[in-house]
């Protein structure tokens, strides 16, 4: 129980990563906050819960749990989220800032293509999003002097595909990588601790609904992946554990690929 008497906040938490998120945790003894857009996400993409939601999921592990819905690009949203979580728990030890994705991937994406309203709500729902929660909750952990952020980011923000397509993504999950480093500097004589991490090639429920784990199609990405294995939200979710617990006191500013080797080489 890592995080006992701890309180966390994850976004877009109601699904896929960030339930996986959610439930590591609770399972190390915090009570956590789960933000979404909609909290019955799960639904979308067929996602097996152990309970009715999310936020029953975490009262099952026997922690405490609140529901939030809010639209992290909308900053009065944001602050209204952070200050229900202080008038509940009293605190806010943990944030993790999840939501986000390459959504609307019917638009165009290329660097010289993508439109300027596609662009801009690709850098909203990322890039946006995460510099308001991190700004919001910031405040209440500069006031203890104690805190760890946790962004997400993507392989897509660390490497440029070579063929020039996924840019408003790619471009807004780079932008969270240079924006937790910046963070990191301004709150490290705070005492809170800013990273993020990159995931890869992940068997999310969203993922997994439009095909990744498809025999062909994951052949041929496992063939690219040094591991040889696409990741599991749990492949995450230990990354987070380490950036959250005591082990990474001395970690800041750093962003760390959950990749199997994908980018790196």
């Amino acid at each position: 129980m890592k995080l006992s008497g701890k309180v966390a906040l994850v976004t877009g938490g109601a699904r896929g990563l960030g339930r996986a998120y959610v439930l590591r945790l609770a399972g190390l003894g915090a009570d956590v906050v789960v933000n979404d857009i909609d909290l019955n996400a799960a639904q979308e993409f067929g996602e097996e819960l152990g309970a009715p939601t999310v936020i029953a999921e975490v009262e099952a592990l026997g922690r405490r749990s609140l529901g939030v819905v809010a639209d992290v690009t909308d900053q009065q949203a944001v602050d209204r989220m952070v200050e229900q979580t202080l008038d509940t728990f009293g605190r806010l030890d943990i944030l993790v800032t999840n939501a986000g994705g390459n959504l609307r991937s019917h638009e165009e994406q290329a660097a010289s293509l993508a439109s300027e309203s596609h662009y801009r709500y690709i850098m909203d729902i990322n890039l946006t999003g995460t510099l308001l929660c991190c700004q919001a909750a910031s405040r209440p952990m500069k006031a203890q002097r104690s805190g760890k952020i946790v962004n997400v980011a993507s392989q897509a923000g660390m490497w440029s595909g070579r063929d020039g397509g996924g840019m408003p993504y790619k471009v807004a999950k780079a932008g969270i990588i240079q924006y937790t480093r910046v963070l990191a500097a301004e709150l490290g004589p705070s005492n809170i601790q800013v990273n993020c991490i990159a995931p890869g090639l992940i068997l999310s429920s969203r993922a997994i609904a439009q095909g990744r784990n498809d025999p062909e199609t994951r052949t041929r990405l496992e063939a690219q992946i040094p591991l040889r294995r696409l990741g599991t939200p749990e492949d995450c979710a230990r990354v987070v554990e380490f950036l959250v617990t005591e082990l990474s006191d001395y970690v800041t500013g750093q962003c760390i690929p959950v990749c199997g080797g994908f980018v790196a080489f």
